[in-house]
This record gives structure tokens, C-alpha cells and sequence, in this order.
């Protein structure tokens, strides 16, 4: 089953054995392709960012604020390259509820996750002094540093993903770093 946009674009219902699903919608824009020098330097921060996080930790991160974003292409990637980090279905399944299940993490990871909310949803204006501390107890300075420019960065790519449609569900572990 297929449609067309007024672009020319085919969206396709996926099917499997027992069901048929909702067709996918269409991307509004290709950043790569319109605005590519933007979307390179942006390549270039997040590989900047990501050298002083431990790689499957930037991957919690990178999943809690696209879930915060509601960005399902973002999703898709992190939880993929997570589970190809090594990364368990478990503990990416109880991300969203973590402070329910502060047990399935460390406290470095969990005052990572806590950063990431409040640089993700600046509701006061600021990060609190009380998520910072437990942040900076956790992390050197270049380590806190780097996990902040991680956490900024995927708030970027969120937005970027979000304002233009991203399509989850494509993604191969690995095949973008970013």
C-alpha cells in the first residue's frame, strides 16, 4: 500500500505476517542536502563533543533527550547504536522511568541522566546548583565539560530531526556518527 505527497514521494504501509501498519510519513527537508555546511559543522561538534564520554553512556544520554524531544528518528539511532555498544534491552526500556528504576544505573550514569533533563528542559531558565553538584561530583572538569556539549548537541540534532520529519525505523547501527 502506498501514497503520494504533493512532492512526489511515496509513503509505504510496511507489512508483516500478521498486521499492516500506518504508512511512514514523508521527510519535509533534507538538512544534508540544503544546508550542508551546517549540517557538517554539526557532524564536526558532536565527534568534538563525544571524545570525553564513555561511549555507552553518551548513548543514554542521547536516548533520555530524544525521548524528552519526543524525536523518534533520534530514537531509532541511539537505541540501536546503544544495543550495538553492548548496551541492554532492559536498561534502554527503563530510561524513560529511570528515577523508578535508579537501580538499573550507576551514579555517575544518573547524574548524567539528571544533567541531561535539566539542559534539555530548561523550565526555570537554568540547571539547578543541586544537579550540577551531583553532576561535577561525578565527572572531572573536561569529562563535565564534554557531557555537556554531548547533551547540547542532541538537543540540536532533536530539533533538527523534529522540524524536518526524520523517519525512525531505516537506521543501521553505526552508518552516521552523529
Amino acid at each position: 500500500m502506498t501514497s503520494t505527497d504533493t512532492t512526489g514521494t511515496e509513503a509505504v504501509a510496511t507489512t508483516d505476517h500478521a498486521h499492516t501498519y500506518a504508512p511512514e510519513h514523508t521527510p519535509r527537508l533534507a538538512m544534508a542536502t540544503f544546508a550542508p555546511e551546517v549540517y557538517k559543522a554539526m557532524v564536526r561538534l558532536d565527534a568534538a563533543a563525544r571524545k570525553g564520554v564513555e561511549p555507552t553512556l553518551l548513548e543514554l544520554v542521547k536516548i533520555r533527550a530524544s525521548q524528552i524531544n519526543h524525536c523518534a528518528f533520534c530514537l531509532d539511532m541511539h537505541s540501536k547504536d546503544a544495543l550495538a555498544a553492548g548496551e541492554s534491552v532492559e536498561r534502554i526500556i527503563q530510561l524513560s522511568a529511570w528515577e523508578e528504576s535508579r537501580h538499573f544505573y550507576t551514579p555517575k550514569e544518573i547524574a548524567a541522566i539528571e544533567l541531561t533533563e535539566a539542559i534539555t528542559v530548561l523550565t526555570d531558565g537554568f540547571v539547578p546548583d543541586a544537579v550540577y553538584e551531583r553532576a561535577a561530583a561525578q565527572f572531572d572538569e573536561t569529562e563535565l565539560a564534554h557531557l555537556i556539549a554531548a547533551i547540547t548537541v542532541i538537543n540540536g540534532w532533536n530539533r533538527f530531526s523534529v522540524a524536518t520529519r526524520g523517519v525512525p525505523g531505516h537506521y543501521t547501527p553505526g552508518s552516521l556518527k552523529h
